[in-house]
């Protein structure tokens, strides 16, 4: 793809097909992009050249809810092959989830994952904050020395529990105003799922699990953007999963609340149907739901309702996942086949253009979570944070084939649409020929 004899800070991507344009070379020097179109070639000398023909250039994908698990768990993940499958998915920057040992709720912590990720220098790593100490969700984490600290955290999430109490909610709403925050809940009502193994409905009653009612996901969405209305601060959805909160995030826009909400590429595809072989692979929070409830996903997503794709990449080892379904821990990788996920989904479907992929799966996430310099279209002297997506591509899913230390991907054997060719960040290739650089 690369040839290798050059001054070792320049690229020239041959052929690729920006946004809504035709062909043409991209050079990338310094960091940035310099030369687009005509006059890239006639600027490039000592530049290596890429061959993109065929390639769609993206402005690199920006991931709002990763989940690393350093420090704490890394016999699941680490911060630096977290690193690998983002870069490996055509990301050049997430966002990590603080529910790491320890949980990330001081400043010491967040800065400890923000140098990790600096240390891997294959993705930019912006550590969320949680909301409350040790996600207790009793007293208010320290908000303000997470947001002064070097990381700059401006996301602020307990995922993977909710803050159920409205009071302390609506404190952390009225604390992150004071430095652009937004708080990204998870939004699961605790007694109402006390006990839940999978989505409520059909399914559930048939296999005798607990049931997880959509009402549960529901309620503190409605609660929460009146809430947030009420002290005029920024509110995130995290993860949502059902055709009611979809309706329930378009009233609140409608109402001029100040909400955004990100789907999960498994909940824009994969249904409580794959539940019925009891396979842990599919135990996920919130749980997999109904076809009808993907196809207000996906519609929800093409409307601008959802503002963005998420991953929530949620690595575990073999041990958890192998094991009964009752005692199975929760989650699924996501990195490494978003964009697959979403080409399928969305665009194989006509749902989408690859400019509202790059809208949905860059610029959005960047100015939700406030990440500088990421989500920024490919244009002259803008920061060349890059991926190169062949769509004509096809693989099989292959979880030993995956960058990240943990392998419970529900898409294993299945055929996915496009292979991410090229990453760049800041101008230096973090893959090339599909392979970490």
């Amino acid at each position: 793809m690369a040839n290798q004899n050059h001054d070792g800070g320049a690229y020239l991507i041959r052929g690729a097909r920006p946004l809504g344009g035709e062909p043409a070379d991209i050079l990338l020097r310094g960091g940035t992009v310099a030369a687009i179109g005509a006059g890239a070639a006639q600027a490039a000398d000592g530049a290596a050249e890429v061959d993109a023909a065929g390639l769609i250039a993206l402005p690199g994908l920006v991931d709002l809810h990763t989940h690393l698990r350093e420090p704490g768990r890394e016999d699941a993940e680490t911060v630096a092959g977290g690193c690998r499958s983002a870069a490996a998915g055509g990301y050049t920057a997430v966002h990590a989830m603080a529910n790491t040992d320890p949980v990330a709720d001081t400043a010491g912590v967040v800065e400890q994952v923000w140098r990790l990720g600096r240390d891997s220098g294959l993705c930019d790593v912006r550590p969320v904050g949680a909301v409350t100490r040790g996600l207790a969700g009793e007293r208010l984490a320290e908000l303000g020395a997470m947001a002064d600290s070097v990381a700059g955290v401006r996301v602020f999430s307990d995922d993977g529990m909710c803050v159920s109490d409205a009071l302390l909610m609506r404190r952390a709403l009225e604390y992150v105003k004071a430095f652009d925050g937004v708080v990204a809940q998870h939004a699961q009502e605790p007694r109402l799922t006390e006990g839940a193994q999978m989505n409520e409905g059909e399914v559930s009653d048939r296999l005798g699990l607990g049931g997880w009612p959509a009402v549960a996901e529901e309620a503190i969405i409605a609660r929460d953007c009146l809430l947030a209305q009420h002290v005029g601060s920024r509110l995130h959805i995290c993860h949502v999963s059902t055709k009611g909160s979809v309706e329930i995030i378009r009233w609140a826009k409608e109402r001029g609340c100040d909400v955004t909400a990100e789907a999960a590429p498994h909940h824009l595809l994969l249904t409580d149907g794959l539940v019925e072989d009891y396979d842990p692979i599919y135990k996920v929070n919130p749980p997999l739901r109904t076809a009808e409830d993907v196809r207000a996903l996906r519609q929800g997503l093409a409307d601008g309702v959802i503002d963005c794709v998420a991953t929530d990449h949620a690595p575990h080892p073999i041990e958890a996942k192998e094991t009964e379904w009752s005692t199975a821990a929760m989650g699924m990788l996501g990195l490494e086949t978003a964009l697959s996920v979403v080409h399928h989904t969305m665009v194989d479907t006509g749902l989408l253009d690859w400019s509202g992929v790059a809208e949905r799966m860059s610029a959005a996430p960047a100015r939700i979570g406030r990440a500088s310099g990421h989500g920024r279209p490919l244009a002259e002297g803008e920061p060349a944070n890059l991926a190169l997506y062949d769509p004509a591509a096809e693989r099989v899913v292959d979880p030993a084939a995956l960058e990240s230390k943990s392998t419970n991907t529900p898409y294993r054997g299945m055929t996915l649409p496009g292979r991410v060719v090229g990453t760049f960040l800041r101008g230096v290739p973090t893959v090339l020929d599909g392979k970490i650089q």
